[in-house]
């Protein structure tokens, strides 16, 4: 399997391809730098067709995206959500299928640790992949990982089952503790 990981962005988008078989190894790795363009359309129609190019150079099987994260400013929120979405269009429009997976997700898969920094990440990938790099921009690297996050989502068996057997969490219709004696008068005393 081909998988090409993408940490989606309107200034910098990081991007890489891990092959699977026999064992995971990266392919490329880097960033599209974006910030030299000045019109915002411009920027969002470059991503599109880079990452379009992408996928016609290296066919992969699927697209591996990192969600964007919700912080407090929304408009760069929005421009993630806009860069991710093109990426996304890209992949549709050559029948890739996608998978997108939340930061903290990408760094408990790869270090086991959700809230790891970007340094770690990078040491962790270092190791499992056999890499010797310091790249400039770690957004590459975090593309990377959302890579190989899939490549370990879907080599494990019981991930699917896991998801299945996650117990979903009923909101309480309980107003009170008197409520709650009342509704349940055969378990109070």
């Amino acid at each position: 399997m081909t998988i090409l990981g993408v940490d989606p962005g309107t200034l910098i988008l990081g991007y890489s391809i891990l092959q699977t078989e026999p064992t995971p190894k990266m392919v490329t790795m880097d960033v599209l730098y974006l910030k030299r363009i000045d019109d915002y359309n411009e920027r969002i129609r470059t991503i599109f067709n880079e990452m379009g190019r992408l996928m016609d150079e290296y066919h992969p099987d699927h697209l591996s995206i990192e969600a964007p994260f919700f912080g407090k400013n929304v408009q760069s929120m929005l421009k993630l959500g806009r860069a991710q979405g093109v990426t996304i269009a890209a992949a549709m429009s050559r029948d890739i299928p996608f998978s997108e997976y939340e930061p903290a997700s990408i760094k408990q898969y790869i270090t086991g640790n959700g809230r790891a920094s970007k340094e770690q990440v990078l040491a962790m990938l270092q190791a499992h992949l056999g890499l010797d790099l310091q790249p400039h921009y770690l957004d590459a690297t975090d593309a990377l990982a959302a890579a190989y996050c899939h490549h370990l989502v879907s080599s494990n068996p019981l991930s699917d089952l896991r998801q299945q057997l996650k117990p979903q969490r009923k909101k309480s219709k309980r107003q009170s503790w008197g409520d709650f004696v009342n509704q349940n008068p055969d378990i109070v005393q």
